[in-house]
């Protein structure tokens, strides 16, 4: 059986009076792509720093490889943390190297894995260009390759696509998928849930600290009421023509010209099925549409709307000092 790259039991880690994370567990299986997910604040970051013995538990226990974080176990590792920080008088092409050769690579082959991953990422031609003169989203890249550079066996991300423009929020998106396919594994954090939606096979939800989901996507979807809304002409009672084949209808809006239900789904049914059900109940149908579940209906389904509210946030500016949560 392969060996899980991390594995965190029970941890607890406070500042202070406030507590970060409680009693987190987590099993990181191999090869897998895993999105650490929610909002600013929701102990990502600190766990993260926990995974890799930056800061020590307070309770609980973490294992790297099968072991607690060491240079061994370390070297396997490209992390990029949720702040960004390079040598400004260093060149592109001279940081990605530097990174690579702390990891291990001979300084001919880091220049060379550095020269590989600036061209494949459109920034060859910025190679020679110092950090200092790098645009923010420049430089961005800059310190994602250098996580990449010694193509590590487990790629931990902390908020890798903030920042980023559109393009380039592509462009990682496709250097994540090569990665995976390269045989990596990779736990990445966002509180952008359509990241996670493209990228992942599993995902896991944090809220004030606690772990509040662990699964695969079908699984997070699976914990949604499932339902299709309809839209019938004014005054047509559509809870009372679907109760006798089964469904229950609940009126949500009044057009003006008509009204919007929503209808629940039975286990088993889906949305043509109650769409079947309206037409032979004779309902004068002007709308149609199932609906379509997103992560972030997951996340508010467990959580609540006011703290879900919380992941239309970006990434706040940190002083000096003060701990990521």
């Amino acid at each position: 059986m392969a060996q899980s790259p991390l594995v965190l039991t029970n941890v607890t880690k406070r500042f202070g009076g406030f507590t970060a994370v409680r009693e987190l567990s987590l099993d990181v299986p191999e090869g897998g792509i895993i999105g650490f997910l929610g909002p600013n604040g929701a102990g990502k970051s600190t766990s993260l720093r926990v995974s890799l013995g930056v800061i020590p538990p307070d309770e609980g226990e973490v294992r790297l490889f099968g072991a607690a974080p060491n240079i061994l176990s370390l070297r396997q590792v490209g992390f990029l943390p949720e702040e960004r920080g390079l040598y400004k008088k260093m060149t592109a092409r001279e940081t990605i190297a530097y990174f690579a050769r702390l990891k291990g690579l001979s300084a001919g082959a880091a220049k060379a894995r550095a020269d590989e991953l600036m061209e494949s990422t459109g920034l060859g031609e910025f190679r020679n260009a110092r950090v200092s003169k790098l645009s923010k989203g420049m430089a961005q890249k800059v310190q994602i390759l250098s996580t990449l550079a010694h193509k590590p066996d487990f790629l931990i991300l902390d908020e890798p696509f903030s920042g980023l423009d559109p393009v380039n929020q592509q462009v990682l998106e496709d250097l994540i998928r090569e990665e995976h396919a390269r045989g990596a594994t990779i736990l990445f954090s966002t509180h952008v849930m359509e990241h996670a939606e493209r990228l992942c096979d599993r995902i896991v939800m944090m809220a004030r600290g606690r772990k509040v989901f662990d699964g695969t996507l079908p699984e997070a979807f699976a914990t949604l009421d499932k339902g299709a809304s309809l839209e019938v002409e004014q005054g047509f009672d559509l809870a009372a023509a679907l109760t006798a084949k089964g469904f229950e209808a609940h009126r949500t809006a009044d057009r003006g010209h008509g009204d919007a239900w929503r209808i629940a789904l039975p286990k088993g049914a889906g949305p043509q099925d109650a769409l079947r059900a309206a037409i032979e109940a004779g309902a004068p149908i002007t709308g149609f549409a199932p609906d379509e579940a997103r992560l972030r209906d997951v996340f508010v389904s467990l959580v609540g709307e006011a703290e879900a509210a919380a992941l239309d946030d970006p990434p706040a500016e940190r002083e000096e000092g003060v701990p990521a949560q």
